[in-house]
């Protein structure tokens, strides 16, 4: 197997006395969905935060592509190539599919010193937005509300305006949260599209979608990882079965 993309080593994040995730370790490739499961509170989602830099580690590092990025802000790792979607929709409404994605484009193809041309009219930002909703399957609702669309296309648009951002490292917290069997479906679709060409670590509830999906899977309880493999030696780990799973999935 080629070096991961994105590698954490020893990640650590305390609040106070609390430890919300204790030395946590996870590899990223491209080519490969990484899912991360466990309990509300396992510490998943903080997990994804210190990853895209939102909140910073209180030990461990980050690498990306072979580069030390542990102390960089958030818009600098986003500007690396780290995306992240997240458990809430976080779209603009009132503005067009094209437009949503056309400013998380522009965001990232900034020229500052193009004061005399609109933003409206740059064909780097429209062309990223064009190729981002293509991808995430929304290239027939360009001139749609936002807003007005399903909750399904909702989170398809929020990974198409990740996307714009031409990100090598997908960190996907819950997309198929509050979906529907053919809204899942169209996700999941998605998503084997994309792990071609990128490192993609995935969050979810959805057991029956992660053992679909994943071909790595790392269990978290209390902040701390307890298994961490492919889906199968997972499913059958005497500790995860106890834990989380359950007999459902054994």
């Amino acid at each position: 197997m080629s070096a991961p993309l994105m590698q954490a080593t020893g990640l650590t994040r305390r609040f106070g006395g609390l430890v919300a995730v204790d030395a946590v370790s996870v590899d990223l490739h491209r080519g490969q969905v990484h899912a991360v499961i466990g309990t509300n509170g396992a510490g998943k989602s903080t997990l994804i935060n210190l990853l895209s830099g939102e909140i910073a580690v209180s030990s461990g590092q980050i690498r990306l592509g072979g580069k030390d990025i542990t102390r960089l802000s958030q818009p600098r790792r986003a500007r690396s190539g780290v995306g992240r979607s997240y458990q809430r929709t976080t779209i603009f409404p009132a503005l067009s599919v094209l437009e949503n994605c056309r400013l998380a484009a522009q965001a990232w193809h900034q020229k500052p010193w193009t004061l005399w041309e609109g933003a409206k009219s740059c064909r780097a930002s429209l062309d990223a937005a064009g190729a981002a909703l293509d991808a995430a399957g929304l290239s027939d609702a360009l001139h749609l509300t936002a807003g007005s669309m399903s909750h399904g296309k909702k989170r398809q648009l929020e990974i198409a305006m990740c996307l714009a951002t031409a990100p090598q490292v997908l960190l996907l917290d819950e997309p198929l949260a509050g979906m529907g069997a053919e809204e899942s479906e169209r996700m999941l679709a998605m998503l084997e599209r994309l792990r071609t060409d990128h490192a993609i670590l995935l969050v979810e509830h959805d057991m029956d979608a992660v053992f679909r999906v994943a071909d790595r899977i790392t269990v978290m309880v209390n902040g701390a990882v307890i298994a961490s493999g492919d889906p199968s030696a997972v499913r059958t780990n005497p500790e995860v079965q106890r834990a989380y799973l359950g007999e459902a999935h054994a």
